[in-house]
C-alpha cells in the first residue's frame, strides 16, 4: 500500500487509532454477538424445551453450567495456541467448530445428550473471549484498551436486547416440518458462528499483527508497532505479572415474544452505562474503582432481588437494570488491569487463566441456583447468595487492586460467582 503524505505525530496517532477502531472493533463486535447468542439461547429454549424433555430446574442448572466446565479445561491451551498460530486461523477454528456443535444441540433427544453436547460446546468455544482480549492488546495501547474492550463487550447487552426479541419470535412462530421451535432456535442461531469463521479465515478480517494490516499505511504501521513495543518494554521493566431467567419467571404469564421484549430493557440501560464507565476509566487511567463500584451496585441489586420478592414485576425490571449495569460495567476496566503487567506468552496464559478459573463460576452459579430453586421452590433464594458473594468479591477485588504492584497478584472474575488470584 502506498504511504500517505507526511503527517504530524498527533495526526498519525489520531488517524491510526480511528482506523483500528473502525476496521477491527465492528467485526469483533459481530463475533461477540454471535458468541453471546449461542450462550443465552439455551435459556430461551428452556421455555418450551424443559417441558418437552421433562427437564427439572436442577437439571437445567447443570445443563447451563456444564458449558463452562468444558470451557475451563481447554481455555489456557486455546489462548496459547492463538498466540502462537495467529488470530485469523485459530479464531476461525473456534467459530466454525462451536457453530457446528451449537446446531447439533438442536438434535438432542434426552437430557443426557444435552449435557454431552453443551460440554462439547464449551470445549469448542474455549479461548474465544480471552483470545479476543489478548488480540486487542496487539493493536491498542493501555490508554485505549478499556474503550476497545467495552466496545466489543457491549455485544452482551446488545445480544440480550435483540437476541431476546428474535428468540421469542422463533419460539412462537417457527415450527417448520413439524419440528419443535426450540430445536429450530438452537439450529438457526448456530449458523452465524460458521459464517463468521468462514469470513475470518478466507477474507482476512482479523489480521494477526499491525504489520499485516492492509488498511494501515507504512507510517501508521511503524507508529503503532513502536508504541506497543514501548509499552511492552515498560511492562517488562516493572517485572509485573502476570438476568434474564428471573424476569422470564416473573413474567411467566406473558407470551415468549413479550418476555423477550421485556428482557431487553435492563440491557439497554446497561449498554449506555457501559460506554460511559469505560470512557471515564480511560480518561482517568483508573481501573480499580471503575471496576469495584459497579460490581457493588450489582451485588446490592441482586441481594434485593432475592429478599424483596413481593413487589411489582416492573420494580423487578428496575432492579435488574442495576444488576446488568453492575455486571457489565465492571468488565471493561477490570480486563484492562492484567495487560498493565502481562506481555507475550504471560499475557496469553494469564488472561486465559483468569477467565477460565472465573468461568467455573459459570458452572457453579447456574447449578447452585437450580438446586436452590428446587429446594426452596423459587430461584430468588440463589440471588441472595450471589449478591452477598459479589459484595465480598468486590471488597477483595478493591483491596487486591490497591496492593497490586507490591504483591504482584491479579484478581480474576468471570461467569457468575467466583474470584481467584494468579501468580507469576
Amino acid at each position: 500500500m502506498a504511504t500517505s503524505p507526511a503527517l504530524a505525530p498527533t495526526d498519525i496517532e489520531t488517524w491510526t487509532i480511528r482506523k483500528l477502531r473502525t476496521r477491527i472493533i465492528p467485526f469483533i463486535f459481530v463475533l461477540m454477538v454471535i458468541a453471546f447468542l449461542d450462550r443465552i439461547n439455551i435459556g430461551f429454549a428452556a421455555l418450551t424445551m424443559n417441558r418437552e424433555l421433562a427437564i427439572t430446574s436442577q437439571q437445567f442448572g447443570f445443563l447451563a453450567g456444564i458449558f463452562f466446565f468444558g470451557y475451563f479445561i481447554f481455555e489456557i491451551p486455546s489462548n496459547l495456541l492463538l498466540h502462537k498460530i495467529g488470530a485469523r486461523i485459530w479464531i476461525a477454528r473456534i467459530l466454525i467448530s462451536w457453530g457446528i456443535v451449537a446446531m447439533l444441540t438442536g438434535f438432542s433427544q434426552t437430557v443426557l445428550q444435552l449435557y454431552f453436547v453443551r460440554f462439547l460446546l464449551g470445549v469448542a468455544e474455549a479461548g474465544f473471549i480471552p483470545g479476543i482480549l489478548l488480540y486487542l492488546t496487539y493493536w491498542f495501547r493501555q490508554r485505549e484498551q478499556a474503550q476497545a474492550i467495552a466496545s466489543f463487550l457491549t455485544a452482551g447487552p446488545v445480544t440480550s436486547i435483540f437476541g431476546a426479541a428474535v428468540s421469542g419470535l422463533i419460539l412462537d412462530h417457527v415450527h417448520w416440518f413439524g419440528v419443535s421451535s426450540w430445536r429450530w432456535l438452537l439450529i438457526l442461531e448456530g449458523i452465524p458462528a460458521i459464517l463468521g469463521g468462514v469470513l475470518t479465515y478466507f477474507f482476512f478480517l482479523l489480521p494477526g499483527r499491525p504489520a499485516e494490516a492492509r488498511f494501515l499505511t507504512a507510517t501508521e504501521k511503524d507508529w503503532i508497532t513502536t508504541e506497543l513495543a514501548r509499552e511492552e518494554q515498560q511492562r517488562l521493566a516493572t517485572r509485573g505479572i502476570t438476568a434474564g431467567q428471573a424476569l422470564k419467571a416473573r413474567f411467566s404469564e406473558y407470551s415468549n415474544t413479550t418476555v423477550g421484549t421485556l428482557v431487553m430493557i435492563p440491557y439497554v440501560v446497561g449498554l449506555t452505562a457501559m460506554i460511559l464507565v469505560s470512557r471515564g476509566s480511560d480518561h482517568a487511567l483508573e481501573r480499580r474503582y471503575h471496576a469495584a463500584i459497579p460490581e457493588m451496585v450489582g451485588a446490592i441489586a441482586l441481594f434485593l432481588l432475592g429478599t424483596i420478592t413481593a413487589v411489582s414485576p416492573f420494580f423487578s425490571i428496575a432492579l435488574w437494570c442495576f444488576v446488568v449495569m453492575g455486571v457489565q460495567n465492571f468488565m471493561a476496566p477490570f480486563w484492562s488491569l492484567p495487560t498493565q503487567f502481562l506481555t507475550g506468552f504471560s499475557a496469553a496464559a494469564g488472561i486465559a487463566l483468569i477467565n477460565s478459573v472465573g468461568n467455573l463460576g459459570g458452572f457453579a452459579g447456574p447449578y447452585a441456583t437450580g438446586a436452590t430453586g428446587k429446594w426452596t421452590g423459587s430461584l430468588y433464594g440463589g440471588l441472595v447468595f450471589t449478591g452477598f458473594h459479589c459484595w465480598y468479591r468486590q471488597c477483595q477485588h478493591s483491596r487486591c487492586g490497591k496492593e497490586l504492584n507490591s504483591t504482584r497478584h491479579v484478581w480474576g472474575f468471570g461467569g457468575a460467582v467466583t474470584a481467584t488470584s494468579t501468580h507469576s
